[in-house]
């Protein structure tokens, strides 16, 4: 039990910290001046104030502690839910590694770093490597957790 908590933890911190590193450089690069533009997607700088779709920006210099909060909340509760973390160490590095990026923005840029602008049909919110990552964290986080309880229940019948 106890490897294969270090081994979650180790593959959690590998996680981590390759998407952390992997949407810092990005937002380098944007930041340097890289830009983009195409008939469907373009690469623009935008520093959002807010959550997803700018929700909460009245919170202004807040909002960044009060997600603090929440990851501190959620990652005490993982640490609790052992098994819950060693199930989904890779979906919980990703989550984790970019909110923590998105976070530190605040802090340094006053604002997330955004710059995916797609707008092939219509305008859709301008976001970034980070909020995709926890995207498809959640969503594999919540597959694999769906899938397990039908498997279980086939088990059990």
């Amino acid at each position: 039990m106890l490897k294969t908590t270090k081994k979650s933890l180790l593959v959690f911190i590998g996680v981590f910290f390759l998407i952390f590193g992997a949407d810092q450089a990005i937002k380098y690069a944007i930041l340097e001046g890289f830009r983009y533009e195409s008939l469907m997607i373009d690469i623009v700088l935008v520093f959002n104030k807010g959550v997803a779709f700018s929700l909460l920006s009245f919170l202004e210099g807040g909002l960044k502690y009060l997600q603090i909060l929440l990851i501190l909340g959620l990652f005490i509760f993982l640490m609790r839910q052992k098994e819950l973390f060693q199930n989904h160490a890779i979906e919980f590095g990703m989550v984790f590694g970019a909110g923590v990026s998105n976070i530190l923005d605040r802090f340094v840029h006053g604002g997330v770093v955004d710059y995916v602008y797609y707008h092939y049909g219509f305008d859709f919110a301008i976001f970034n490597f980070a909020d995709v990552m926890i995207d498809v964290g959640v969503g594999v986080l919540l597959l694999r957790q769906f899938f397990f309880k039908q498997k279980q229940n086939k088990i059990k019948a």
